[in-house]
């Protein structure tokens, strides 16, 4: 799964790097080393309120889905993620993958390698240069507790698509986001298309050619608690042996 990761571009750069319009509260958010699930963060989207107009916009989304039926937002911190091979067949993400797909940008992100004992190595996975468009699927959800007229009553959430590691980064987890290059962006993001399965297709290739670009270094084991959002975060760390058995 993806679990954690980098948001640390400014919404001026995103907002070019993207071609996209900055939306609401999105021009709030402060660059983070590291995202949690539950945070929120921005997303690229596209909107058609004007038909045939496409729209494409940032927006601050809650990270962890909520599905619109849902009484309450407690279980988005679970769905933070969506099987690729499974995510057109749940409830919770059927419509989204149909009609409501985004990019959820990222500077990389971390994930955590099992070792002989407990312990767990971390690593930042991340290309040469330039951002990560991991491909995600976005809900609004309307909150029963905030009054009609509170512009604040619909909540903005969004998932990351997973898929099976590339080679080279097999022996660190056996998921990885769902990475898009430019050339599929605007596909993935045209709300009019709704052959869900020749998307996911698109997007299942091209997350096996932006993965094999990829470098993988070890990092700290700050990065596991939440309370710490610092760019030493990315520092390579190599660990003694000791710690990898847990000792």
């Amino acid at each position: 799964m993806c679990g954690r990761y980098v948001a640390d571009a400014s919404i001026d750069d995103l907002a070019a790097e993207f071609d996209a319009i900055a939306e609401g509260a999105v021009a709030e958010l402060m660059p983070s080393y590291n995202v949690a699930p539950t945070d929120r963060v921005p997303v690229v989207l596209e909107r058609t309120d004007e038909a045939p107009e496409r729209t494409r916009q940032l927006h601050a989304a809650r990270w962890g889905l909520i599905p619109s039926w849902a009484k309450d937002p407690g279980a988005a911190a679970t769905v933070i993620n969506a099987r690729i091979e499974t995510v057109a067949d749940k409830p919770a993400f059927r419509g989204p993958v149909a009609r409501r797909r985004c990019v959820v940008p990222a500077r990389g992100y971390f994930e955590w390698q099992r070792g002989t004992g407990r312990a767990k190595q971390p690593y930042f996975i991340h290309p040469t240069g330039g951002l990560l468009a991991m491909a995600g699927v976005f809900e609004w959800w309307r909150d029963p507790s905030v009054p009609a007229e509170d512009p604040d009553r619909w909540v903005l959430s969004a998932s990351v698509l997973t898929t099976a590691p590339v080679p080279g980064l097999s022996h660190i987890h056996d998921r990885m986001p769902v990475l898009l290059t430019p050339a599929e962006i605007p596909d993935w993001l045209d709300r009019s298309n709704d052959d869900a399965a020749a998307l996911l297709d698109l997007a299942r290739a091209a997350a096996g050619r932006v993965g094999a670009g990829l470098t993988a270094r070890p990092v700290g084991p700050d990065v596991g608690n939440v309370r710490n959002n610092h760019a030493g975060l990315l520092a390579e760390h190599v660990p003694a042996q000791a710690d990898l058995l847990g000792s």
